[in-house]
């Protein structure tokens, strides 16, 4: 979900979004959906995958909003519905049911102990990610440090039953290159290659490489990756806005205004927070190429205020 902001703050925010956008395409005829995995499946509810599927594949967080709560019914026990739950939460600012959702993700996480450990391990630290987020908002970074040190604990922990594991290597491939692109001295190469090698479904793993070369300006690469995601998920508003991203960096204004009008159309279907982000970049845009300044023309602040205070 996307944003995924000065260095120390956005790296703690990254990650917390990172943790609940980076979560669930497999059908398989005996059990049921798991997002993840084509051996050795988990039992995951259809709700929850077509929860999974609107946000991260149709960038349409309106559908997953009413799969979620679905599931929240039928599904209850199963921690990833949490954890989207969460994130949507997430993206509105609604801190108290982040909150809330954040500690099902961990308990509900608890409960898969004795029949999947990994995944057990793997969503009590996103619960305390989630968590995090909640602490860093009401008190700072010194509140979220310490579920920062439990989050590679028990992602440790995970690592130790199956380091090959696609859930597992999606979102630590997205939390190592978030921290390598963000602290110095760090080299994303190794995050670059567990997305790239192990994390699935594919399309996320493409999307965070893209997203991390584009943070790293090496746009040539940047460009390959999210071609290679949007022709998996061609109508996903996200994808569309990160690849005018990667175009306007190249200088290429006039390519990049095609995709920021494409994202643009599927406005309603994102959070307030996204749609108004790229209302401004399509503004200011479309103001370089009319007018060779991006201050210059339409008022894009205003614009985006608007989109931003819109019903939800």
């Amino acid at each position: 979900m996307t944003n995924w902001l000065p260095a120390p703050k956005r790296t703690v925010t990254t990650l917390a979004s990172a943790a609940a956008l980076v979560l669930g395409l497999w059908v398989s005829p005996t059990f049921a959906k798991d997002p993840f995995r084509t051996n050795n499946p988990r039992p995951i509810g259809d709700n929850t995958e077509a929860a999974f599927n609107s946000i991260f594949k149709e960038g349409n967080y309106k559908a997953a909003k009413n799969y979620l709560q679905k599931a929240e019914a039928s599904e209850a026990n199963e921690p990833l519905a949490h954890a989207m739950m969460a994130s949507l939460a997430y993206t509105t600012q609604d801190w108290e049911t982040l909150k809330s959702h954040a500690i099902k993700t961990q308990q509900t996480a608890q409960q898969l102990k004795s029949t999947d450990p990994l995944r057990a391990n793997l969503y009590t630290a996103v619960g305390q990610f989630l968590e995090g987020s909640y602490d860093f908002k009401k008190d700072g970074p010194v509140g979220a440090l310490g579920k920062l040190q439990k989050v590679f604990q028990y992602l440790d922990e995970a690592k130790k039953i199956d380091p090959k594991d696609p859930e597992l290597n999606l979102l630590t491939g997205y939390m190592d290159l978030m921290l390598a692109v963000n602290l110095p001295f760090s080299d994303p190469a190794q995050a670059i290659e567990k997305l790239e090698k192990y994390a699935s479904p594919s399309y996320l793993a493409y999307r965070g490489i893209a997203v991390g070369y584009r943070d790293l300006k090496k746009y040539p690469k940047a460009l390959e990756f999210v071609d290679r995601a949007l022709a998996l998920t061609p109508n996903n508003p996200e994808v569309l806005y990160l690849k005018a991203q990667i175009l306007r960096s190249q200088g290429k204004n006039k390519e990049a205004q095609y995709f920021f009008k494409k994202a643009e159309g599927k406005l309603a279907q994102l959070p307030n927070s996204s749609a108004a982000q790229i209302t401004y970049e399509q503004c200011r845009n479309q103001n370089r190429l009319d007018n060779g300044s991006e201050d210059k023309g339409r008022n894009c602040a205003e614009e985006r205020n608007k989109v931003r205070q819109r019903s939800n």
